[in-house]
């Protein structure tokens, strides 16, 4: 049984918001990262990643985004042993302020370029992945 994670490559003209990852964190800690979480069940199963999405990026950032577009998914498996299944979606900023909600998972927030993101050093490959994937469209 997988756990099913979702990520915003969030958009705003020809930058995307970008979180590191509190060093609190089990998984990947101090590491750049796009933002989101795990899945959780709701009522309506309609979009359910989507909203899962929307929900995730409000409560870490203060964001409204929108325009959700499915980029790509992987698999790892966490230093706990759970299996995990990432799907990102690339999205518009629609409004709003980007904020650290809470610094136990994402300690700064960044707009940085696709080449800033590419060649930072704290920036894992399947980010780096996930962002060629969407440059090349």
């Amino acid at each position: 049984m997988f756990v099913v994670n979702v990520e915003g490559l969030i958009m705003k003209g020809d930058k995307v918001l970008i979180g590191k990852r509190s060093i609190k964190e089990k998984h990947a800690g101090g590491q750049l990262s796009l933002i989101g979480g795990t899945v959780e069940t709701a009522e309506s199963s309609n979009d359910i990643l989507e909203n899962n999405l929307k929900r995730e990026i409000m409560e870490e950032t203060g964001l409204k985004v929108g325009n959700f577009k499915y980029v790509n998914n992987t698999s790892f498996v966490t230093t706990s042993g759970t299996d995990v299944i990432n799907i990102v979606f690339s999205c518009d900023w629609l409004s709003g302020e980007a904020v650290v909600k809470d610094k136990d998972e994402v300690s700064e927030l960044f707009w940085m370029t696709f080449d800033e993101i590419i060649n930072h050093e704290a920036s894992p490959f399947y980010l780096i992945d996930s962002v060629q994937v969407y440059k090349k469209g």
